[in-house]
This record gives structure tokens, C-alpha cells and sequence, in this order.
């Protein structure tokens, strides 16, 4: 047998929860002793929890729950997995070089059906999105593993390509990917505030002098989403929203992260009904239907009827401007 088949033997026979001597094993598998070692040495570095207890009772056992956990992954799991590494490298995950080589590792300890499975899955997915930069890719790397073990971080950082850098200390919180972007939030010792920054514009990092305790319960994510779109997870101020339309545009509005993540109800006569933050309603949500145009009738409230009629007038006159400019140079 590979020395895969023995490693992968050795882990079933101490799943008993009894301890096992090398020879135990060694005649068990019809293998030499000093291969049991090699094998025991390999696993141990791993991470298998491998306990050897000495003395004339002694032997090598599983720790703890580790002998009631599954060995293996189901087909259906071995899929998802590989599915799931595709759609973290092309986002640009900091770890994707780990990532490689656990699915490596899944592929190889693995018979043949199974790996032809997972390898007609792999082919079968793909992902278009915007490369990740080396640099980008190790600042998020600092700035996760800097967020997990509460040390503060030097920071340059330039709102704009023509814009000096300016130089703070970051608590980092946490990092998130929202729509092809990185960003990172944390404490700014700058401004004294929790405020949120896009990894690409970072400049330089450094390990600062000093450390953090992240809030309980903090959410980076939602704390984002209400810096980038204020009012839209705000539930003091959300507002009903009914709209009917034709099945399908429905179905895409409801896909849309902002709709989806505040609906309430889907109705049969098509109409479905939303609760989004009154701001939202005012600045960013008139745009979003837009280019829905007529595939969607807001019922209510009236005031996001109004708002989409504004900006459907500013969208007029910018293009009838454009349209008279074009004509005036063409006479």
C-alpha cells in the first residue's frame, strides 16, 4: 500500500478509542514497525491528535472527539469544497496558497471515481472577477491575522492616486469583500473613531507598539454596509416599500443584495413587499430601480414615487443638454 492507504489505515484503527502499540499496528497492516513511526510522524504533522502513552499499558490513541469525527467527505461535500475554493481565489482571499494545498491534499487522499468527480466539478465553475494584486493580497493578509491577534497596525494611506498618503494607527476589526473590493474596518486612533478603509488604497503597514480588544458582537460587515449606503440596515427608520412587476423582474430585484436582504414578502399577484431605511429610499434605492424602468410599478410609499420621478427628470435633461450640444456643434 502508498504510504497514503497506511496513514489513512492507521487513523481507522485508532478510531477504536483503545490504545494500539506500533507492533499492533505494524502487524495489523502486514508493514514494518519503522513505517508505522514514519506514518504516525506524518499524521502527528498533519494535525491528527495522536497521543503515545508510555509504559508497559502504553500505545498511541486519538484524542478526545477526534475518534466519533468523519475521516472522510461525501461526494456532495467534496464538491462544495472545491466550488468554494474557486469563488475565495478569484475574490482575491489572502490564504489562497493554503487553500490550494488543502484541496490538493483532498484530491490525493482520495480513489479514483472521486477524484474524477471533483475534477469534472472544478472545470465546470469559473468565476469572472477583477485580479487581486500581490501587494493587496499581503496587506489583507496582515491586516486578518493582525484582527485576530488584537495588535494595532502603522498605516499610510491615500484616498486618491494624487493624494499624499496620510499616516495613522488601525485597530483592524475585520476584513470584508463587498463587490469586488476589499476593505478593512477599524478603530482609527487618527480620528478617534471606527471607520472603514479600501485595501487597495493602502500604502504601507507596520506592526504598531500596540494592542486592541475588538467590541462583542461588532459586525464589520453591517458596519460597512451603513458607512457605504447609511439608513439602509437602520431599523429605526425602515419604511414599507411595495412593488409589482412581471415575475422575472421581481426575481432579480429580490437577488440584489439590498432588496433581498429586506424583504418581507413575495405575494402571488405579484407584488412583493419590502422594508428598506428611509435614506436609502431618498439616495441610492431610486438608482437602483431605474433600470428596471417600466418592468416595475411602485405602489408605495409615495415618497420614493416622487423621488424616482426627480431623478428620472435629472436623467432627461442631462441627456437632452448632451443631445443639444451634439446638435449645435453638427450645425
Amino acid at each position: 500500500m502508498s504510504k497514503a492507504d497506511n496513514m489513512l489505515s492507521i487513523l481507522w484503527l485508532l478510531r477504536s478509542g483503545k490504545r494500539v502499540t506500533a507492533k499492533q499496528l505494524a502487524d495489523d497492516l502486514e508493514i514494518h514497525v519503522r513505517t508505522v513511526y514514519r506514518c504516525i510522524d506524518s499524521l502527528c504533522a498533519s494535525g491528527a491528535p495522536i497521543i503515545a502513552d508510555a509504559g508497559p499499558n502504553g500505545g498511541y490513541r486519538l484524542l478526545g472527539e477526534f475518534v466519533d469525527s468523519p475521516l472522510l467527505f461525501d461526494l456532495e461535500e467534496q464538491k462544495a469544497l472545491v466550488h468554494a475554493s474557486i469563488f475565495a481565489r478569484e475574490a482575491g482571499y489572502p490564504f489562497t496558497d493554503a487553500l490550494v494545498r488543502a484541496i490538493d491534499k483532498l484530491k490525493r487522499y482520495t480513489n479514483e471515481e472521486q477524484l474524477e468527480w471533483m475534477n469534472r466539478h472544478d472545470s465546470g465553475l469559473a468565476v469572472i472577477q477583477t485580479p487581486t494584486d500581490s501587494r493587496e493580497v499581503e496587506w489583507l493578509k496582515w491586516l486578518e491575522e493582525a484582527a485576530a491577534r488584537g495588535e494595532s497596525l502603522s498605516m499610510d494611506y491615500a484616498k486618491g492616486r494624487e493624494l499624499t498618503p496620510s499616516r495613522r494607527v488601525l485597530d483592524p476589526y475585520g476584513i470584508v469583500h463587498w463587490k469586488g473590493i476589499w476593505y478593512v474596518v477599524g478603530f482609527c486612533r487618527l480620528r478617534q473613531e471606527i471607520r472603514s478603509f479600501r485595501v487597495d488604497r493602502i500604502v504601507r503597514l507596520e506592526i504598531a507598539d500596540t494592542r486592541f480588544e475588538r467590541p462583542a458582537a461588532f459586525s464589520a460587515r453591517d458596519f460597512l454596509l451603513r458607512s457605504l449606503l447609511p439608513g439602509s440596515l437602520d431599523a429605526e427608520t425602515l419604511v414599507a416599500v411595495r412593488i409589482q412587476g412581471h415575475e422575472h423582474a421581481l426575481n432579480e430585484l429580490c437577488k440584489h443584495w439590498l432588496f433581498g436582504h429586506g424583504l418581507i414578502e413575495r405575494k402571488q399577484s405579484g407584488e412583493a413587499l419590502f422594508k428598506l431605511g428611509e435614506l436609502s429610499l431618498k439616495t441610492y434605492v431610486p438608482y437602483f430601480l431605474l433600470p428596471y424602468g417600466r418592468a416595475l410599478n411602485i405602489l408605495e410609499p409615495r415618497m420614493l414615487i416622487d423621488r424616482m420621478a426627480e431623478v428620472s427628470l435629472e436623467m432627461f435633461k442631462h441627456y437632452e443638454a448632451k443631445q443639444i450640444k451634439t446638435e449645435d456643434k453638427e450645425g
